[in-house]
């Protein structure tokens, strides 16, 4: 099992490229990072953990500028974005940032996406709430004819582009779709992506079928569905679970904090390096 990590970086954390160098020589195998582009003060949505929206929320660096960064001083490092607002971008711009980053970084890149939680975050962008999963599907289909092998147009109910030369093109176009599980959910991942990215990875055994069961009634090869849990605080006997579920890569949650406790936390973390279980 591949042992990958998340963390909330801002101005007030562990810096991208100190963090990224420790990573690899820790042999953890991929950084993954959120992404918020703002905060409104005046907002009525509430945290979906419950209480107050930590500090971090309104701080959190660029996805993309901060792995371009972790990107430069790694070889192995596997990149990835958990998750990536895909209705607050505009999908011409964001293909192009995806793959720049994968052709860069020698295809490392994983675009882990999601449909955002935060209504008055995502009104900012001109996103309409009710319609937002249907407008994350339509744009991803516009990035993929972006990145087709050779110029495609695409005419969607939210976009369009014309056919294109749009260089350079993702190595992997590997993506993972995060939120609870559910028919829509699943339905999103069976349709344009890779796999899953369960949050915090509760009730996969009963979630884990239904699924499965999804993806192969959508014609898809059951042996290429990724499920991939996703800011998990571990144990032994937890990754010894996902292991026996048949999953081969788990990102742990590391704290939005400086490098000192960051590094200690990375130290704990590292049993679990050794054989993807934490049985050392």
């Amino acid at each position: 099992m591949r042992i990958s990590v998340t963390i909330f970086l801002t101005d007030e954390t562990i810096t991208p490229t100190r963090l990224a160098r420790e990573l690899e020589a820790r042999g953890f195998a991929g950084l993954y990072l959120p992404e918020h582009t703002h905060i409104p003060v005046e907002r009525v949505t509430p945290y979906p953990a419950g209480g107050d929206l930590p500090r971090e929320y309104g701080r959190t660096l660029d996805p993309f500028v901060a792995l371009g960064q972790a990107a430069a001083v790694t070889e192995r490092l596997g990149l990835g974005t958990g998750i990536t607002l895909v209705a607050q971008h505009d999908p011409i711009d964001l293909a192009k940032q995806i793959a720049t980053l994968d052709h860069l970084s020698g295809g490392r890149f994983t675009l882990g996406l999601g449909f955002g939680w935060n209504v008055e975050e995502a009104a900012d962008h001109g996103v309409e709430w009710r319609t937002r999963r249907e407008l994350v599907r339509d744009r991803m289909a516009l990035m993929h004819a972006l990145w087709a092998d050779e110029p495609t147009a695409y005419e969607g109910e939210f976009g369009s582009v014309r056919a294109s030369h749009a260089f350079p093109k993702p190595v992997q176009k590997r993506t993972l779709v995060g939120g609870a599980a559910g028919p829509k959910l699943f339905s999103h991942i069976c349709d344009y992506a890779d796999g899953w990215l369960p949050i915090g990875g509760r009730g996969l055994s009963e979630s884990l079928p239904v699924l499965r069961t999804a993806w192969a009634d959508a014609g898809r090869d059951p042996g290429s569905l990724q499920v991939v849990p996703y800011a998990v605080l571990p144990s032994p006997g937890k990754l010894a679970h996902y292991a026996e579920l048949g999953i081969e890569e788990v990102v742990l949650q590391l704290p939005p904090a400086g490098e000192g406790e960051v590094l200690k936390v990375l130290d704990e973390y590292a049993r679990y390096v050794q054989d993807g279980t934490g049985e050392v």
